[in-house]
């Protein structure tokens, strides 16, 4: 996704303060679209579907927190990034923003420079989430996530759910090499408790369906996809 496909709503009822951040973003090429309370970014986010929000918590009408997780509610806003920017630095005012759904806190003040390298560091989420969404190639292998499916030179090759999920987590990332305990956190995450022998066993049958050379082990460590 290009900077000037990217929308960002700034949401604080301080005109200065949206004129600044609006004003260094833009300058990055980003579209900016502003709102001066919580009722009117949701209203904002449901007309312009942003990317990224970033709102101040203590606004009149509705504050930040409602507001956010108000728009958390609403269909389509889940991978939505949400962040608040605000002079509250409070431990408890930051636990209640991410209980409402925030991904991140920026406390104020700070510098548009510093602000800037923060959104997008942000942003970056988005290319994690569109890599989750589109088809990948590998070599000469096509996943499609969306309907569970690998095809290689017109074949398709079936795989069970989890070990489809295993390969294509490494396949997000071909060279990196993924640890035990992140692949059981994003393939198998909390359904059930399972050992690294687990892992083994899957990787042991995408070999024999895919082939041994795409799948290296790091003694200790974990598993790479290489091409």
């Amino acid at each position: 996704m290009k900077k000037r496909d990217i929308k960002i709503l700034l949401v604080d009822d301080e005109p200065d303060i949206l004129e600044i951040i609006g004003y260094n973003l833009s300058q990055e090429g980003y579209q900016i679209v502003t709102a001066a309370n919580g009722k009117e970014a949701i209203a904002k986010a449901k007309k312009e579907h942003p990317n990224l929000i970033i709102m101040d918590v203590m606004m009149p009408e509705m504050d930040g927190i409602e507001a956010c997780e108000n728009i958390r509610k609403l269909p389509d806003f889940e991978n939505t990034i949400i962040t608040f920017l605000t002079a509250r630095s409070e431990d408890y005012s930051q636990v209640a923003g991410f209980d409402a759904g925030a991904d991140d806190y920026i406390a104020k003040p700070i510098k548009p420079k510093v602000l800037v390298s923060k959104v997008k560091a942000l942003l970056r989420r988005l290319k994690e989430n569109e890599i989750a969404s589109d088809t990948l190639m590998v070599g000469d292998i096509e996943i499609n996530r969306e309907e569970y499916k690998i095809v290689r030179k017109d074949e398709e090759i079936i795989l069970p759910r989890k070990e489809f999920e295993l390969f294509y987590l490494l396949a997000t990332k071909p060279g990196k090499v993924f640890t035990r305990e992140e692949i059981l956190d994003k393939v198998w995450g909390n359904e059930v408790v399972v050992g690294g022998r687990t892992i083994d066993v899957h990787i042991r049958k995408l070999r024999e369906k895919i082939g041994d050379d795409y799948f290296k082990t790091i003694k200790g460590v974990g598993y790479k996809l290489e091409i």
